[in-house]
């Protein structure tokens, strides 16, 4: 049976969607009103300077990830948000964020360029947003995320406004991976990855309250761990709920067998109180959640998509102190 898009196709065969958040040291993201082209970068506002910073950084092989966002004011308004995110070394809750009020998207790659070489950059401000949500709304890239994303955009960005939640930004994105999983967002500073949302499971991201179970259908990782790794991470924010989003966390993996069916990986956090702990698990390759499916509406044939699943979880080390109680195995 042909499935004209891919998104409907990754439910029917129940693809899970964890372990396929991507992993970057920064990200770059440029305010630009749409319609953008299906190559965000050749859309018609994006200058020829910001095209060429772009490709530089594709050529010297750097870990920076550009996005093109859009709100609903982005077309009125008489200046340009510029955001940089850049991931935290070690023990950490995600990306630190410096922001942009540029003049115009003219000024956005001589800021990036003074940023990437270290300098201070001209047009940083402060302001009260403390949390920005990238909803995939590309739809000339891949057509579920007009299908999918710009509806869950435009009732999102509702539920916000209903909660009072002043200091949570949603942008419209171009396009960041995973159109099957559509709609599918970005959650920073974090950078966390979700997928398949609805706006009860969204509520319960934004609230970090309500059934922690719901992450098993929309979590898709966090973007700061190997893709392989993202699937323990989620085991243990399962053992520990909502409070594990306040957790400083680094991960990294030990070993792994030639075929990448066995993964040998370690994760690391630490509670606000200063309480650390360290697991270490056998990651397995799950030949039933493995899946073989076209990974945009616009593949022309099918990959695979390995999935793993956690064996042999245990509590390895710990230091903690006597506000911690030593988390159950």
């Amino acid at each position: 049976m042909t499935h004209l898009f891919c998104s409907d196709h990754s439910k029917e065969v129940g693809e899970d969607v964890i372990g396929s958040a991507t992993n970057y040291q920064t990200y770059v993201l440029i305010e630009c009103p749409p319609p953008w082209h299906s190559e965000a970068l050749n859309s018609r506002w994006v200058p020829n300077s910001l095209k060429v910073l772009v490709e530089e950084v594709k050529r010297t092989k750097q870990p920076i990830r550009f996005l093109l966002i859009a709100n609903n004011e982005s077309h009125k308004i008489d200046h340009t948000t510029l955001l940089i995110y850049h991931q935290q070394e070690g023990l950490g809750n995600g990306y630190r964020k410096q922001e942009f009020k540029l003049p115009n998207i003219e000024q956005a790659a001589p800021t990036i360029r003074k940023w990437l070489s270290g300098s201070t950059p001209k047009y940083e401000v402060k302001t009260s947003a403390t949390r920005d949500i990238l909803v995939c709304t590309h739809g000339s890239h891949d057509m579920c995320c007009a299908r999918y994303g710009n509806p869950f955009y435009y009732h999102a960005d509702a539920t916000i406004s209903d909660l009072g939640l002043d200091e949570v930004r949603i942008w419209k994105s171009s396009h960041f991976g995973g159109h099957r999983f559509a709609p599918t967002a970005i959650d920073l500073p974090e950078g966390r990855y979700y997928g398949a949302l609805d706006q009860e499971s969204f509520k319960s991201i934004l609230m970090r309250s309500g059934d922690i179970n719901c992450l098993n259908k929309v979590y898709r990782g966090w973007g700061i761990l190997p893709s392989a790794m993202q699937v323990l991470e989620r085991e243990l924010i399962l053992r520990y709920g909502w409070d594990w989003f306040d957790y400083k966390v680094a991960g990294k993996i030990i070993k792994q067998s030639l075929d990448n069916c066995t993964i040998e990986a370690e994760l690391t956090f630490e509670k606000p109180s200063g309480c650390l702990y360290t697991y270490q698990a056998r990651l397995v390759k799950d030949e039933i959640k493995t899946k073989e499916l076209k990974g945009s509406c616009n593949a022309t044939k099918e990959s695979v998509f390995a999935k793993y699943g956690v064996a042999n979880l245990n509590l390895i080390a710990s230091k903690v102190s006597a506000y911690c109680a030593l988390p159950s195995r």
